[in-house]
């Protein structure tokens, strides 16, 4: 397929760049800030000191444009810019063309002002460093701002590398979203039988003990690519976007929310499903009103993460605390609320339509969505004894909205349980196709494997919002345009024990790991393999089963830069020990070839925070062991994680780490 390359130096709009700061910083770079003029693109460029540079740059994208600042002042291994400047990179930002908020056209400008601020930057880099050179330059971004990435290395010649992190599909908003809701709200009772099942020394099997419509579901969601290993994290697992992202994206097919409860074939029609039991429609009478207080202002601009940027686009940021209501006559029982139109019938807020985030006796806290704290200043008008009117039909509706979503063909694994054996599709299709809509816009292209230059994808085999098969469906696309030299331009780095978020530390650290060390050990790798020619690691090799990625069991056949642990109390992954008793426990540190050396670690026997232990060398791998006493009766988790870098150095961007658990029942 012939590429249709978009060039900034033939673009009208892109032949005046200014800059209008440039400055020396206290953190030892160069920053330079500009634009180009008559249009809204800015971007901001920091250039490291001559002795540090090697001749390249990386460019972040944020999942959300309309911020070419964000990164400054990050700390730790989340400072790219320190990252970029202490690895021999001027780092780049751009607002993707776009002052604030998310454009309103075509997404083209997302890759368009983004090549074109790149290809400044290389001119102001020979100004700077006084000498005539091309930079090289490394593109990457993570969850929206993969789809970026993707679209501006497919769509243009400007960078020789690129590692889009997190990735998902054309097929993957809001569809991604409405198989968490949906299964979270149908197994919302079983999720304690299915957590244990899953973790160290469990039976292994989730379904045992659940319901016929629980099996079924949580039979689905596992199918449609949800990490099973991730219903760990149930008791804190929201919804992610898809109360942003509904009202947008299936409001275009408004006509399925009557089609829902009314057609055979959709949920809704079942008079046996447990959306029945859980419907809400009912009229309360308000009691009381609780507003949130007023806080600092906070800068969204700077909420770039993988699991945070969306969130720029509610406008709850400047509150703190809750607001809820206390409402005379709200149902009882086990209800549920999430999601749940709260329309205020009469009196001052007359007209008003919030979103409740959930029912607790008589208290109804509602949740924070589009242009909350300017509905909050009529809110403020309601009076008890007012009318206030609960309904989640349209929320039930959408978490199965996917079911209807089944692609053509067959490269959407997830859907394949969606047809019968002659390929026709099992529930009513939508005319309206979702996923492609919203994925084009985001960026102005959709994926296609096409790419001139080198690429590294980054994943997580927890990854709860970019179901991680999706990883696999790209890496499809690319051996269709590259075939047998496939290899000569793409790999793929999964890290096992990780979420879809890009921070340094967890929610639970006991549980998972950060792949951020790994993603900056891919962007070295990539410039070696670019400017050197030295391949990268070999592709982590994984097989598809039941929607859910398996990577090989030992390091030496895994691959890629994660170490392998596999860790043993006693010889078992399910110990019972007495009180009192010194339990002894081992770690296996299985190390793919090349990937590095063991750096450091840790323990954690009684769920306490890590202390760091010692560790053997073994042949090409290593070892380690810790001892323990257990003074009183439970079920514990003890939790080794350990630390590989490449050359076995401090370096704190690129320490990459894994964990693993064991369960030890005290008596």
């Amino acid at each position: 397929m012939e590429r249709n390359i978009y060039d900034p130096a033939l673009d009208p709009a892109f032949q005046k760049p200014y800059i209008d700061i440039e400055e020396q910083r206290p953190e030892g770079y160069t920053y330079v800030h500009g634009g180009f003029e008559g249009t809204d693109t800015r971007f901001s460029f920091f250039y490291p000191p001559k002795e540090q540079y090697e001749g390249r740059f990386f460019q972040f994208m944020s999942p959300v444009e309309g911020s070419e600042n964000a990164s400054i002042g990050r700390k730790g291994m989340e400072n790219k810019i320190g990252f970029a400047n202490s690895h021999g990179a001027y780092f780049v930002e751009t607002n993707m063309g776009v002052a604030q908020g998310i454009h309103g056209g075509d997404g083209s400008i997302i890759y368009k002002a983004s090549s074109a601020s790149a290809e400044f930057s290389r001119k102001v880099a020979e100004r700077i460093y006084g000498y005539s050179h091309r930079p090289y330059g490394y593109i990457y971004g993570g969850s929206g701002g993969a789809f970026k990435t993707t679209s501006c290395f497919e769509m243009t010649n400007t960078w020789d590398g690129a590692v889009p992190y997190i990735h998902g599909s054309p097929m993957a908003i809001p569809n991604v979203f409405c198989v968490r809701a949906h299964a979270k709200r149908v197994l919302r009772r079983a999720f304690p039988k299915i957590a244990d099942a899953l973790d160290a020394g469990g039976s292994g099997n989730p379904y045992e003990g659940l319901s016929a419509e629980e099996r079924a579901t949580l039979f689905e969601a596992t199918k449609m690519g949800f990490p099973l290993k991730s219903w760990f994290y149930y008791e804190k697992l929201d919804d992610g976007a898809l109360p942003v992202v509904a009202a947008g994206t299936l409001g275009r097919d408004l006509q399925y929310f009557k089609d829902f409860w009314q057609l055979p074939g959709y949920l809704g029609a079942d008079p046996n499903s447990s959306v029945h039991r859980d419907r809400i429609q009912c009229t309360c009478t308000l009691k009381e009103v609780h507003l949130p207080r007023a806080k600092e202002e906070v800068d969204r601009r700077a909420m770039t993460g993988a699991d945070n940027a969306w969130k720029r686009e509610q406008n709850d940021l400047q509150m703190e605390g809750e607001t809820y209501l206390v409402l005379e006559g709200a149902p009882t029982g086990d209800i549920y609320a999430y999601g749940a139109n709260v329309r205020f019938e009469n009196g001052g807020a007359e007209g008003l339509t919030l979103t409740a985030d959930r029912l607790v006796g008589d208290k109804l806290v509602l949740a924070p969505g589009f242009g909350f704290e300017h509905a909050l200043t009529k809110l403020a008008l309601a009076k008890a004894g007012d009318k206030v009117s609960l309904d989640n039909s349209d929320y039930l509706a959408a978490q199965t909205y996917y079911r209807h979503q089944t692609p053509e063909g067959h490269e959407y694994i997830g859907w394949e349980q969606f047809k019968t054996a002659q390929g026709t599709p099992v529930y009513p299709v939508r005319e309206y196709r979702a996923g492609p809509v919203i994925a084009r816009g985001s960026c102005g292209s959709l994926q296609s494997g096409n790419f001139s230059g080198k690429m590294i994808v980054v994943a997580a085999t927890m990854d709860e919002s970019a179901f991680p098969w999706q990883i696999d469906w790209y890496r499809q696309k690319v051996k269709e345009h590259f075939g047998a030299a496939t290899d000569e331009h793409y790999r793929v780095y999964f890290f096992d024990n990780s979420f879809h978020d890009d921070s340094e530390h967890t929610v639970d650290e006991l549980h998972l790991i950060s792949y951020l060390g790994g993603l900056h050990q891919a962007l070295l790798d990539l410039a070696n393999w670019v400017e050197k020619g030295i391949p990268p690691r070999d592709s982590s090799k994984y097989t598809i089963e039941d929607g859910q990625i398996v990577l090989a069991p030992k390091a030496e056949e895994r691959g890629a830069v994660q170490p392998v642990v596999t860790l043993t109390a006693g010889g078992k992954k399910r110990l019972e020990a007495g009180c009192g008793e010194c339990v002894t426990l081992t770690a296996a540190i299985g190390i793919p070839k090349g990937a590095g050396k063991v750096t450091r670690v840790e323990w954690s026997f009684e769920g306490e925070p890590y202390a760091e232990g010692t560790f053997t060398e073994v042949g090409e791998n290593a070892e380690a062991k810790a001892e323990h006493t257990f003074t009183a009766p439970g079920t514990y988790f003890a939790v080794c994680r350990v630390w590989l870098q490449r050359e076995g150095s401090k370096d704190i961007y690129t320490q990459v780490p894994n964990l693993d658990r064991v369960r030890i029942i005290v008596k």
